[in-house]
């Protein structure tokens, strides 16, 4: 699947999984939503607690390369404090798709990726407030 703008919306409320994203850096808010849209790393807006529309990296799929075998939807909001939010509700709008899943070699690797998916999300929001100034 391409790159390409999309909108699909998510509601369910954030249930604890391992916890390794914490422990990697990214501590994701989760929900278990059964769901035919390709297994990848999407960027999107979050509601949750008191941030709306709040710019999130979101995973769909199996987070294989850290030996987890659940598929689930993980958000990672940026720029937030990282504190528990198990037990209240998240809502996702998935804007738009930017890679499909792998399983890396290590976790070097996968933090490697997380960074690089966290930079090419920046510039994505950045260009989508860019595109609201012009047109707003």
């Amino acid at each position: 699947m391409a790159a390409k703008n999309l909108n699909a919306t998510f509601t369910g409320t954030v249930t604890p999984f391992s916890g390794k994203g914490r422990a990697l850096g990214y501590p994701t808010a989760n929900i278990s939503k059964d769901t035919e849209l390709a297994d990848g790393v999407y960027f999107g807006f979050a509601n949750l607690a008191n941030f709306q529309d709040h710019p999130a990296l979101i995973f769909i799929g199996t987070p294989t390369t850290v030996g987890d075998h659940d598929r689930r939807i993980e958000a990672h909001l940026l720029d937030i404090k990282d504190q528990d939010y198990y037990g209240l509700e998240l809502k996702l709008t998935l804007s738009h798709y930017s890679r499909p899943s792998q399983t890396f070699q290590s976790l070097a690797e996968l933090i490697t990726a997380m960074k690089n998916d966290e930079a090419t999300a920046r510039q994505w929001f950045d260009a989508q407030k860019s595109k609201q100034k012009i047109t707003g």
